[in-house]
């Protein structure tokens, strides 16, 4: 077992976590679940692959993530969604990694891409990320912020990447990603209103395509076929609704600051 803890965050995941724990279970003695108040098994599924599993109401996914930090007992971190999947190679070369000791560096980025229904495996030339995923909590933490799912590190931090890719099944079915985007798109309008942020209305009418030739071009969809053009659709979709719940947030706003007080 690694000096490392690894923890999830999940809400109605019993379809999905179940591959997300068996490929990692043996890396560590300290696995924690964060549920949200599941309703389809997901809790006695973690439990029975060996998971810490701990209730924490939805407060936002920084939030959230932060809460599961405070329940790892050591010092260094792995992070996992209930849809990602670190295939064995992966696994070996974090194992690699601490064989000698502490690591090199005190954070590390590790690729993902999606993997989509009827797929074993990400396109070869997928698109990915590389956030920080490993790394040692004395060194950086989530951030709090509502919708942005980030690790902030502390200046001075020796940040490497891994050369292995985590699989992430992020898309269950067409209907169920844009509904998942639909819910992402409130929670960012809310997040821009917090922070005070206006974006300008103009963009509303540019925001669809362009978000789409970001997704179709930019993010290489265009390698799927024609799944890939309807994900790219749903991801251009989702981008418009930002926006669109952002302008209506503030338009209510201004009429309501506008409308005459009952003494008027």
């Amino acid at each position: 077992m690694l000096p490392v803890s690894i923890f999830i965050i999940a809400k109605n995941e019993a379809d999905r976590i179940g591959e997300t724990i068996r490929a990692v279970r043996d890396l560590t003695d300290d696995l924690i679940v964060v549920d949200s108040g599941s309703t389809d098994g997901t809790q006695a599924i973690a439990e029975e692959l060996g998971a810490r599993v701990i209730f924490n109401a939805w407060p936002g996914y920084g939030p959230q993530k932060r809460f599961a930090e405070e329940q790892c007992r050591h010092d260094w971190l792995l992070n996992l969604d209930a849809d990602e999947v670190v295939p064995p190679r992966l696994a070996a070369e974090i194992r690699a990694l601490f064989a000698q000791g502490e690591p090199p560096c005190q954070a590390y980025r590790i690729r993902i891409a999606e993997v989509f229904p009827g797929e074993v495996a990400p396109h070869p030339l997928a698109y990915a990320l590389a956030p920080v995923r490993l790394y040692r909590k004395d060194r950086g933490r989530y951030s709090p912020s509502l919708v942005h799912d980030r690790v902030d590190l502390a200046p001075g931090t020796a940040v490497g990447t891994l050369r292995g890719t985590i699989h992430h099944r992020s898309v269950r079915s067409l209907g169920d990603q844009i509904s998942k985007l639909n819910r992402y798109s409130d929670q960012q309008a809310v997040d821009l209103e917090i922070r005070g942020v206006s974006i300008p209305t103009w963009r509303i009418f540019f925001e669809l395509p362009a978000a789409f030739l970001k997704a179709y071009i930019g993010r290489r969809h265009a390698l799927r076929g024609t799944y890939g053009f309807l994900t790219a659709m749903n991801y251009a979709i989702s981008r418009h609704l930002r926006l669109a719940k952002h302008y209506e947030r503030k338009r209510l706003k201004a009429l309501k600051d506008s409308a005459p007080g009952p003494d008027a």
